[in-house]
């Protein structure tokens, strides 16, 4: 059942003075508008939930603040408000309510508890107002509503009462394939949140999220191959968050991060496995903590600090270039969730600055060269912002100095309610005590805790694997971000964190094209291959978030990060693979403008030799049970054979790195035009299309001195959004 907007009172005390307050957007406007109607006229539940979507740090929580305005102004008395299970979550969730709804508090029109410190004596004056409850999602809090609800004050069992879910999600209740991570205990609460619901008269249901990856975006039932079929669960309606302007999401950190000299293409910085080892403990033997500044085994955390203070620096001195007020800045090392491993990166930390502090005092050469490498690492992305100032290296050089000579740079260990609680201002929010400031810490610093002016993510958290939900939330590096800050940021990780990421925005961008277009009525189809190698639908709650893969319209797949086999180990696949490629045309079944469609076997063969030619570096794969899982289901519904379009192209001369390092990962587009892809792409229409490059792999280029041959897949356009789960396969990537 729809609402209906028509009928909803827009006008009230309430929604009018947070309308006036935020000066709402008019599109943030209709959204809180449109969702409060649906929640008015439709039966929502624990398990049939409204759903607010919206991007990891991007305004959730001011839009859901909105819809409790309508609620209130439309007959509804009570906001259960449920939050993750953190003391200084609800501290700051406490702040915001109290300063939105601040004059209906003093009015005596509102009354905001933490459901812990809410008073047993409430007099009737009081719990007559319109009330919001903070209540945690843990056994002690939800106890203490139930006895609120059912002992001191049963007459609120009779009031409209609306529920939001704050940061939930779905898919994280549903999994079962880790006894580590709380599961049993996150379906207890919500059984429990769901007996109180039920206990209540009149309740609407809302669940808020950036993170709703299981049961929701997929048909009312799918039938693949065989007559297979998979029946989801969905929610009542869902309704997504607009992205304001200022938003620095994945799109920037995975998508224009691969445009060449783009402003985003600076960001990431690749971490070695190896030094993720180094920073679980201390060990005396790989790292000497009077030679911090020169050892190798540690140059990538050594960098992001220097990066951090140097990027600072730049900041602090663009802004007394234009007279405005020197900001604070954040930098967060995020690798494991062991206190002592806390311990030890805080004290690497302190060495760093107490070697760079005697370094700036002295004016040292390696001092001077760390700041000069930084400098002009940062000043690469600074120089895309024509509007900005570009301090020269000298002026930053004395900021610097400055900074460390004068204590600027404070870090501190945040791994307990108590640290946090320490550490937040009056607003709940982490307190920034200097202009540099450095936490070190888990879990505690992804539960929803502003951190502002962020502009160093040191991420290492390296499971085997990766939930979507997690993930997503330790992604701090999201949210506002003046363009001119993120000219300064960066992102430490290592290869394999990154493609994993990375697989995680296309998963999520393709869950939200689907909804934004209306297409969670038609679907997003999850397939798998199952263990007679058939491709079925599945579960997307069963699924490993490391494992999917996104295919979309033109989608390209391809190998990159790798090193060719020594000539000698691979030129007898090159030769099978030349004579394979020369006799395309005689097993095409068409040809267009030198194009062969060719039966799919032929492709995977291919690529199978191909895959016998690569060495793929730390944290790269190439996967032949992916690559082959997903020909099988491009090319299954044909109506004809099962077909791909094979173009090749030889002696090509690509280098192996890029200017900045890092692996080259375009092919396709020689001389960075349109190349084999635009062709590629005008051929893939109903059938894949598979690009062959033959590359001459010269020593001078970065290759070992033999020919090889690079393929790129590239999807049909006519290919419905698509989640391929593919499973973890043991042995060589």
């Amino acid at each position: 059942m729809t609402g209906s907007v028509q009928d909803l009172k827009t006008d009230g005390a309430f929604f009018k003075y947070l309308n006036k307050k935020n000066e709402y957007k008019q599109q943030v406007r209709e959204t809180m508008v449109r969702t409060a109607a649906k929640l008015t006229s439709s039966a929502t539940s624990e398990q049939r939930p409204g759903m607010l979507l919206g991007k990891v740090q991007s305004g959730k929580t001011r839009t859901f603040i909105g819809v409790m305005g309508l609620m209130y102004d439309n007959g509804f008395d009570v906001v259960i408000l449920l939050t993750k299970g953190t003391n200084a979550l609800v501290r700051q969730t406490y702040a915001r309510l109290h300063e939105e709804f601040s004059d209906a508090v003093d009015q005596d029109a509102m009354r905001v508890y933490d459901i812990m410190s809410m008073p047993d004596n409430l007099r009737k004056y009081e719990w007559n107002q319109k009330l919001a409850l903070i209540v945690k999602k843990e056994t002690h809090n939800l106890e203490r509503l139930r006895t609120a609800l059912e002992e001191k004050y049963p007459e609120l069992k009779e009031k409209r009462v609306l529920f939001i879910d704050d940061e939930a999600d779905f898919a994280s209740v549903a999994y079962e394939y880790k006894r580590d991570q709380n599961l049993k205990q996150m379906r207890v609460i919500a059984t429990k949140i769901n007996e109180l619901r039920k206990k209540i008269k009149h309740t609407a249901f809302l669940q808020v999220t950036a993170t709703p990856y299981s049961l929701y975006l997929q048909p009312e039932d799918m039938t693949i191959h065989k007559g297979k079929v998979f029946e989801p669960i969905r929610p009542s309606f869902t309704e997504l968050v607009p992205v304001h302007n200022r938003y620095i999401g994945g799109e920037v950190y995975f998508e224009m991060s691969e445009k060449e000299d783009h402003l985003a293409s600076y960001l990431f910085h690749e971490v070695n496995e190896k030094e993720l080892e180094v920073m679980k403990k201390m060990d005396g033997r790989r790292v000497k903590m009077d030679q911090l500044l020169e050892q190798k085994n540690i140059s990538n955390i050594r960098m992001a600090v220097v990066n951090f203070i140097v990027g600072a620096s730049i900041r602090r001195c663009q802004q007394r270039l234009k007279g405005k007020r020197e900001e604070k800045y954040s930098f967060i090392i995020h690798t494991e969730r062991g206190k002592s491993a806390h311990a030890w990166q805080a004290e690497l930390i302190e060495g760093f600055e107490k070697l760079l502090t005697e370094g700036a005092d002295r004016e040292t050469a390696t001092f001077q060269t760390l700041i000069r490498e930084a400098y002009d690492d940062l000043i690469r992305s600074v120089s895309k912002l024509k509007k900005s100032p570009r301090p020269d290296f000298k002026q930053v050089y004395e900021e610097v100095r400055r900074s460390l000579n004068e204590e600027y740079v404070v870090s501190s260990v945040v791994n307990s309610e108590k640290d946090v609680q320490e550490l937040l201002d009056y607003k709940g929010e982490l307190k920034l005590r200097a202009p540099m400031n450095i936490f070190i810490g888990g879990q505690i610093l992804d539960r929803g805790v502003t951190i502002h002016n962020l502009i160093g993510f040191f991420y290492g958290r390296n499971p085997k694997s990766f939930q979507q939900d997690t993930v997503l939330q330790h992604s701090r590096m999201y949210g506002a971000r003046p363009v001119a800050d993120l000219a300064v940021t960066r992102f430490y990780t290592t290869a394999r964190i990154y493609t994993v990421m990375k697989r995680i925005h296309e998963f999520d961008s393709a869950l939200r094209r689907a909804f934004e277009r209306g297409g969670h009525d038609q679907g997003v189809v999850f397939i798998q291959r199952d263990g007679t190698e058939e491709i079925i639908p599945c579960s997307p709650n069963k699924i490993l978030l490391s494992n999917v893969l996104t295919m979309k319209p033109h989608k390209r797949m391809l190998p990159v990060g790798f090193q060719t086999g020594y000539k000698t180990h691979i030129q007898k696949q090159v030769r099978q693979l030349d004579d394979r490629v020369d006799q395309l045309k005689k097993a095409a079944l068409k040809e267009r403008d030198g194009a062969y469609l060719v039966p799919v076997e032929e492709a995977k063969r291919l690529l199978s030799l191909v895959h016998e030619t690569l060495e793929m570096e730390e944290g790269y794969e190439f996967s032949m049970d992916e690559y082959e899982g997903v020909l099988d289901y491009l090319t299954a519904e044909s109506e004809k054979r099962a077909c791909v379009w094979v173009l090749a192209r030889k002696n090509r001369n690509i280098q192996r790195l890029k200017k900045d390092g890092s692996y080259e990962n375009s092919p396709d587009t020689p001389g960075r035009g349109e190349g084999e892809l635009a062709e590629a792409r005008r051929l893939a229409r109903n059938f894949p299309a598979l690009i062959m490059l033959r590359q001459e792999g010269k020593k001078e280029q970065g290759w070992r001195g033999s020919p090889f041959w690079w393929p790129v897949l590239i999807v049909p356009a006519e290919t419905a959004p698509t989640v391929y789960a593919g499973r973890t396969v043991k042995g060589k990537h």
